[in-house]
């Protein structure tokens, strides 16, 4: 059955042809299209990489010194605790599988350490979201099994989550080395005193944002590796 006007797909949202305006191209030349893709992949490849750049230049010395920091607290018997919501959730996950089941290089396989992603029990998030609520599920958690060595590190593009920000606040409380990853300007993280390491993405493209705090997360480990390598050498 023919569809009329008041059934048609809406015309797609200004920003989603803005990202990808080779999809919304009324040309039937391959050719362009083509060029399209190629333009708009190098130009994100660009700024990807320039962000990647600024961003290690402003903030090198303090992942350095973070990674000490945390290094330390791994040696006096620390835990990692990470935690985020949706995308910043699988990229927690992805943070505590680097120090628990870290993969070989050049210089061997780094011994595991303990870290823990504060999502993976869905068991415990559904039952603190339904009997108290979405805010106090990772703080709750925090509270509960958190000692003052451990490390607490929240992940967010916005850094406006009110879970996120309890659960850090919680952690600051009870003595956790806390550290923040947020996008954008900061967002209200940004206003928390009791972060011990705030780093901050600057962009406005959430796509960017993820993009760069996977980087910095791996180069945090990286650097934790050889922190703890070093206090072993004879």
């Amino acid at each position: 059955m023919k569809r009329t006007d008041d059934t048609a797909s809406p015309p797609p949202a200004e920003d989603v042809r803005s990202l990808y305006p080779f999809l919304y191209s009324d040309s039937s030349d391959a050719d362009s299209v083509l060029d399209q893709i190629r333009r708009s992949t190098v130009d994100k490849a660009r700024e990807i990489v320039a962000l990647r750049e600024s961003m290690f230049a402003r903030d090198g010395s303090r992942l350095l010194e973070c990674a000490g920091a945390m290094a330390r607290r791994f040696t006096g018997g620390g835990r990692l605790l990470a935690f985020g919501n949706g995308g910043s959730s699988t990229d927690a996950q992805d943070l505590a599988s680097l120090f628990l089941s870290p993969a070989s290089g050049p210089g061997g396989t780094p011994p595991p350490l303990p870290a823990f992603g504060l999502t993976n029990d869905i068991a415990v998030i559904t039952a603190l979201s339904n009997d108290i609520g979405f805010d106090v599920v990772f703080a709750r958690q925090i509270a509960a099994f958190a000692k003052p060595l451990d490390i607490a590190v929240g992940l967010s593009t916005s850094g406006n989550s009110t879970n996120l920000l309890r659960g850090l606040d919680e952690a600051n409380g009870r003595g956790l080395l806390t550290i923040g990853i947020t996008g954008y300007d900061g967002g209200k993280m940004a206003e928390l005193d009791g972060i011990d390491y705030l780093f901050v993405v600057p962009s406005p493209s959430v796509h960017r944002v993820q993009e760069a705090q996977t980087t910095l997360y791996h180069v945090l480990w990286e650097l934790v590796v050889e922190h703890l390598a070093e206090r072993v050498k004879p």
